[in-house]
């Protein structure tokens, strides 16, 4: 195999890892969470949960879908933080898990000139290889505020890496 070739499923697979990982975590803070928890809002200048997962999985389908595989893009964005209910736990847990399999599945089937190609998404210019790093950042960084209202709902750690000695040193 090529090295370009392996860079690129390098830079999936680790994509794919990390998305995941926040897929977990959410996971983790829904299971802890009431139904009536996922809509509650901090303030009037915050999202609920619910909100925030719908905005994940407008934004992994735009940037990580529909771009990569140059569709019509039919994202509404101020939608996904108009509602306030109408979706239960599972079924946002499952719409997430789905997006994002989909993604992954996306991101792995997408030639490399599609990877290099710049396109303009939200009016910002990425190659396919930017809307991935972008899809996997802005998904992380969600996730860290799902968390974050989840141990201020629950006052309590979410256990996220419960039996790994976090204080390994790198070999």
């Amino acid at each position: 195999m090529d090295k370009v070739r392996q860079i690129q499923e390098e830079l999936i697979w680790n994509a794919g890892y990390r998305m995941d990982e926040s897929l977990r975590m959410i996971k983790i803070c829904m299971s802890g969470l009431s139904e009536k928890d996922i809509w509650k809002k901090p303030n009037k200048s915050s999202n609920s949960i619910g909100n925030l997962i719908l905005h994940l999985c407008g934004n992994i389908t735009q940037y990580g879908i529909a771009s990569l595989r140059n569709e019509q893009d039919d994202r509404k964005r101020d939608e996904e933080f108009s509602v306030s209910s109408g979706y239960t736990k599972e079924e946002l847990v499952q719409k997430l898990s789905d997006t994002i399999a989909e993604a992954k599945r996306t991101f792995f089937d997408t030639p490399l000139e599609e990877l290099l190609r710049k396109r303009e998404v939200q009016g910002f210019n990425f190659s396919g290889i930017g809307n991935i790093i972008h899809v996997t950042e802005h998904l992380s960084y969600h996730t860290g505020q799902i968390a974050l209202w989840t141990k201020i709902l629950n006052n309590k750690s979410l256990g996220f890496y419960d039996g790994v000695d976090l204080n390994a040193k790198n070999r």
